[in-house]
């Protein structure tokens, strides 16, 4: 259940080692934290302006720009030709693929991005994965704790499936879009092209080519 290719294109990832295919998309979050410990070796191939926090085991590719205020304390690996804009916080265990822009107050942890994502304004990214051109509109959050603390599981409608993950927050699949200020729940699965409205909470899964409306009713009264 859930391979990884009905979600990813992994031919967009230097890291498709971590998504096995006889387990489950989610799988690759619990091994984030020993494939960088194995393979990552710092190496910063661009310019840092002054006023970015630079932790000890990063690795930045050629063509990224890094802009004064963003703060990356690592474990990460960013790749080639990204923006990392000013007042982005980069946590422990990031992976991020080429041509992805991570924005302002944007805070990242515990996941992995696929080459072209964009995640530009006041998002919360942790313990996800975001496939190819993925897109979070301004002030989505990927929430990635249950408010009971319990094991984080993933409900298709049908049963409830284990994840053995207590942080999990949502795979988004290649080329999805999720509209400004959503919440998407611990343990969501968003399919490859889908769409869902602005201001929506969602949680389970969402199959690939949806389009998730979300409607609110108006009451205009005159003023007194």
């Amino acid at each position: 259940m859930f391979p990884p290719t009905d979600y990813l294109d992994l031919a967009r990832t230097q890291h498709g080692i971590l998504f096995p295919p006889d387990q489950p998309v989610w799988h690759a979050l619990s091994h984030l934290e020993s494939y960088l410990g194995f393979r990552l070796q710092r190496n910063i191939q661009v310019a840092i302006p002054p006023g970015v926090h630079l932790g000890e085991d990063v690795f930045i590719d050629e063509g990224t720009v890094i802009e004064p205020g963003a703060v990356i304390k690592g474990p990460a690996w960013i790749g080639r030709n990204c923006q990392i804009r000013a007042g982005c916080y980069i946590r422990e265990n990031v992976i991020v693929g080429n041509g992805c822009v991570l924005g302002n107050s944007c805070e990242f942890k515990n996941c992995v991005l696929f080459d072209e994502c964009e995640v530009p304004h006041f998002n919360y990214v942790g313990d996800s994965i975001l496939g190819h051109k993925a897109h979070l509109g301004a002030g989505v959050i990927l929430s990635n704790v249950r408010l009971d603390r319990l094991e984080v599981t993933v409900e298709d409608g049908r049963q409830s499936h284990a994840t053995g993950l207590r942080k999990f927050g949502a795979v988004i699949g290649d080329h999805a879009e999720i509209g400004c200020n959503s919440v998407i729940n611990p343990g969501s699965i968003i399919g490859r092209k889908s769409i869902i409205y602005p201001l929506t909470s969602f949680g389970g899964v969402l199959p690939s080519g949806s389009l998730l409306k979300t409607r609110q009713q108006h009451v205009i009264v005159p003023r007194r």
